[in-house]
């Protein structure tokens, strides 16, 4: 499955567009976080990635789900969920079968 953030794929044409996929996935902030801001600021990048990978998985199998092959125009946020205690990924895009 190809995936962009951009609205084509060069030397692919788009022949049908089969509608809006989204992925998200949410994780509770740990609430003791032990080590210096280094350490901690690791911890994190480390947890949005595997969100983030998740994410995609969910919107690649949404989009499959639609038999597409692709999907363009991907846009990805990183959120905090309600008082913060949660934070959370959403990936969204155009699920198209190209030629």
């Amino acid at each position: 499955m190809i995936l962009t953030t951009t609205n084509s794929i060069e030397h692919h044409k788009i022949v049908d567009y089969c509608g809006i996929v989204t992925g998200v996935s949410m994780k509770m902030r740990e609430m003791a976080a032990f080590g210096g801001k280094e350490k901690q600021a690791k911890q994190m990048a480390e947890a949005l990635n595997q969100l983030k990978e998740e994410a995609f998985r969910e919107l690649q199998n949404h989009a499959k789900a639609l038999d597409a092959n692709a999907v363009v125009g991907i846009h990805i946020d990183f959120e905090p969920v309600g008082t913060g205690y949660y934070f959370g990924v959403s990936v969204t895009g155009t699920a198209v079968k190209v030629a």
